[in-house]
């Protein structure tokens, strides 16, 4: 069962936390997905096994936390994460974010770089609200997003879910690759070549972009965005580890 946590925003966040040794290690979902994932869930026994401290959360209108997912933007899911991470962990944190995840990952460590001990973004997405849903819109999608303030979009992992006219202008607040982005820590960026809905270009971006000392990519040839097989299951694992080590030689 999860505990929840009251922002100061007034949102009652649903997470699960597991006690150990540090660096811990914080895992930030994905837009309209949950902390039942399989990443999440197989990170968290990994990380039990190895005794070591893990966190994973649902944003407002996510999973088991409180709120409409429609009503949600990415600064509400950053305050989120902020109050989340900063309220019940110690120390600095390694961040395993997947896809929107990795946005809001590399929000938190732009505005506390010194809480974060290195990253994972695992099909990690900044800026999709713009240069993905936004770019991707026909005129008249964008026309009615501006006049009815929604726009129903299918989904390949369930129902349709609404785009709202806030979640995007939301979005323009909070763009990563507009300007400087300093990643002062290790960084590890995951990615399956056959993802249907991150672009390979999106990491060659952000691998160009990013100021980081100590950035690496790996490529999964056929994995897809959920990245979840067995292979891909055991990259995560490794990542967080040689992170680990980064930090505790």
């Amino acid at each position: 069962m999860p505990s929840f946590l009251k922002t100061e925003q007034g949102r009652r966040i649903a997470y699960v936390q597991t006690e150990g040794h540090g660096p811990g290690i914080v895992f930030l979902g994905g837009f309209n997905s949950d902390m039942q994932g399989t990443k999440a869930v197989h990170l968290e026994a990994w990380a039990k096994q190895q005794g070591r401290s893990f966190l994973r959360f649902d944003y407002s209108g996510h999973g088991d936390s409180e709120g409409s997912f429609e009503h949600g933007a990415i600064g509400d899911w950053a305050e989120d994460a902020a109050a989340i991470i900063s309220r019940l962990t110690t120390g600095p944190q390694i961040l395993v974010g997947s896809s929107m995840g990795g946005w809001i990952a590399m929000l938190y460590a732009r505005s506390r770089p010194n809480d974060v001990a290195g990253l994972v973004g695992i099909a990690a997405a900044p800026d999709f609200t713009e240069d993905s849903m936004w770019a991707g819109f026909s005129e008249p999608a964008r026309q009615a997003l501006v006049t009815d303030g929604h726009i129903s979009l299918p989904s390949d992992y369930g129902d349709p879910y609404l785009v709202t006219r806030r979640l995007i202008e939301d979005g323009r607040r909070h763009l990563l690759l507009r300007e400087p982005l300093d990643l002062p820590f290790p960084v590890r960026l995951l990615y399956g070549s056959a993802d249907a809905d991150v672009e390979m270009s999106v990491q060659l971006r952000l691998l160009s972009h990013a100021n980081c000392p100590d950035l690496q990519m790996t490529i999964v040839k056929g994995a897809d965005h959920r990245f979840s097989s067995d292979e891909c299951l055991g990259l995560i694992e490794q990542a967080v580890q040689s992170l680990s080590r980064e930090r505790h030689p």
